[in-house]
């Protein structure tokens, strides 16, 4: 007689702790019907059976884990979805830098003629110098020359008799960046191949330098295989220097590192070249760097990207015996963004006076306690890291860009994704301009402010994403960076809730949803959904049904000021507030913009 056990039928659907156990009781009740008797949930045969469920679930997770994990569009761990982007070329950039501008004003005493400042007490500011706006920190970026004649110079103080001017206050603006200067160092023993050194910072934003103990410098590069970097040199041409300060030039970097960031810590990697394989950096010629002839009469046609050099010597020479000191910046606080206004304080002036040593002392003491400094417009940057969904998009972007900008998306990526020293915008829109006869590209662009309403972005931001795209766009485009106009909406609404619980229990549980709901900033050009709204507050704990939902625009202050019409922009269905695609909606605050009745 044959064993029926050999026509068993397994069910592999299941894959959760009660399914498994339902199909082995089954299973026993069927196969075993003499042997496996006692089913009661104290009994040894339901421990076998629960035990067994427990592992089958467990392997079942790991199994779906790691399935889902596997690919970008189903992962949802925030290193998982990295490393992927890492595969297509992607590279996480981390906390961005916060940028904007600085009025410093300074008093310094009367010439000796009584005709003007005494400039020789007009200090250079130093780049380096600190600020605080009472909880972030910020760096000058460059030298700012309170003698220049074209800063702004009134009267400050005079003789209470005479008239006569005794100190004149200075003005001068300067660029500054978030975060403050610090030094890591690190013991270097025998050679090994492709270092790799850790800083366990979460907000470093940018690598200065890297220096060994000998004071070789290493220099960063985009991948290891590229030995080129191009320096910039003062230009010492009396007749050309106004309007080239500096030549650039190419150098051969046998010293060079990569930077990859990740979620808590920054690592710097080095080559696999020893230092008896170097020789001393030198300018490259160009020929060297394109031409390939071996002792040939004849030069092959042959492809080059200028900034992948593949041509490496090993990758470059790795550190040994020696010690590196890092030099980068880091941010101070999570949310390095200021108010206009908010930097009022000078941390650590670095003053220097030409010809010192005929000035006199205590009046280069009080020049220096003299020194003020404001912001007369906010300082900014997008301090968020992206979201798990946004990371995906940027990721996709960044894998179809190839990192040139040809198409709007690429536009879109590379300005999302742009290195986090030159800082970084909210949300942005590419726009083909079809009335210019230059087929001009206009970007638009918003910030957000401290408390994390959307704002303008600043000049200098500004500045900085078309440089960046300047590297990367096609040659005959032409970009314009411009402010997306924001509209502040409000909302009311009204639904039936539950006679079982507080009327006002259930608006605090809408309201909450909606803040989440509203916490991340909608798209520019994205439309307003009401039938999201109608769900989220049907889905809610307590209500038995939303009976309408109103929105409108929100005006006057505290909220912009752009002008906009809800009713002509909303969707003949009712479903959708349709944006133009130079327009971002934002509920600005929905604590006092959400109005509601629950009946």
């Amino acid at each position: 007689m044959a064993d029926k056990r050999q026509n068993v039928r397994v069910n592999y659907l299941s894959r959760d702790f009660d399914t498994i156990k339902n199909d082995l009781i089954e299973h026993a009740q069927r196969y075993y019907p003499d042997t496996f008797r006692d089913f009661s949930t104290a009994g040894f045969g339901a421990l076998m059976v629960d035990a067994v469920s427990y592992i089958g679930d467990i392997l079942s997770f790991y199994v779906d884990y790691q399935a889902n994990e596997s690919f970008l569009a189903t992962a949802n761990e925030y290193n998982n979805v990295l490393k992927h982007g890492e595969t297509v070329g992607y590279r996480y950039q981390g906390p961005s830098s916060t940028f904007g501008d600085v009025t410093l004003y300074i008093l310094v005493p009367s010439n000796s003629s009584n005709t003007g400042p005494d400039l020789s007490y007009a200090p250079v500011v130093k780049a380096g110098t600190t600020f605080s706006s009472g909880v972030s920190t910020f760096s000058l970026l460059s030298d700012i020359d309170m003698a220049d004649p074209n800063n702004e110079t009134v009267v400050a103080t005079t003789n209470s008799s005479t008239g006569v001017p005794i100190e004149y206050a200075i003005k001068a603006i300067g660029q500054i960046v978030s975060g403050e200067l610090r030094t890591q160092t690190f013991e270097i023993g025998r050679f090994v191949k492709f270092r790799e050194l850790s800083i366990e910072d979460s907000a470093v934003t940018e690598i200065i330098s890297v220096v060994d103990s000998e004071g070789r410098e290493y220099y960063e590069v985009d991948h290891l295989s590229q030995n080129t970097i191009y320096v910039p040199i003062v230009n010492t041409d009396t007749t050309t220097n106004l309007q080239a300060p500096t030549i650039v030039k190419p150098f051969v970097v046998p010293r060079r590192y990569i930077v990859r960031k990740a979620p808590r810590a920054t690592n710097i990697i080095f080559g696999y070249g020893s230092d008896n394989q170097l020789g001393s950096p030198s300018l490259a010629e160009a020929r060297d760097l394109v031409l390939d002839l071996h002792s040939k009469t004849y030069v092959t046609d042959r492809a080059m990207d200028p900034t992948i050099l593949i041509k490496g010597d090993k990758f470059g020479v790795g550190p040994s015996n020696t010690d590196l000191i890092v030099t980068y910046r880091s941010n101070t606080t999570e949310n390095s963004n200021a108010a206009a206004g908010a930097i009022s304080t000078v941390s650590n002036a670095v003053l220097e006076f030409a010809n010192r040593t005929d000035l006199l002392t205590t009046t280069i003491s009080t020049v220096r306690s003299s020194i003020e400094v404001t912001n007369e417009s906010p300082i900014q940057g997008n301090v968020d890291l992206p979201t798990i969904r946004e990371l995906k998009e940027l990721i996709s972007g960044t894998h179809a860009s190839q990192n040139r900008a040809v198409t709007a998306e690429d536009f879109k990526t590379l300005v999302l994704s742009m290195p986090q020293k030159f800082g970084g915008v909210k949300r942005c829109a590419v726009i083909q301009d079809v009335d210019s006869n230059l087929r001009n590209i206009n970007i638009y662009v918003v910030n957000q402010a401290t408390n994390g309403i959307l704002q303008p972005t600043n000049g200098i931001l500004k500045e900085n994403i078309k440089t960046w795209l300047n590297t990367k766009r096609m040659i005959n485009d032409s970009v314009d960076i411009l402010d997306a106009k924001v509209v502040n909406l409000g909302i009311r609404f009204s639904a039936i809730g539950s006679n079982a619980e507080n009327k006002t229990v259930i608006f605090e549980r809408v309201q909450q949803r909606m803040n989440d709901y509203f916490s991340e900033k909608l798209d520019i050009g994205e439309s307003f959904s009401i039938t999201d709204l109608y769900s989220l507050i049907n889905n809610t704990p307590g209500i038995i049904d939303a009976t309408f939902v109103r929105v409108f625009q929100k005006t006057g202050v505290g909220y912009a000021s752009t002008i906009f019409n809800v009713k002509n922009n909303r969707s003949p269905d009712g479903r959708l507030i349709r944006a133009p695609k130079n327009v971002i909606f934002e509920v600005r605050y929905p604590q006092v913009d959400i109005e509601g009745t629950i009946r």
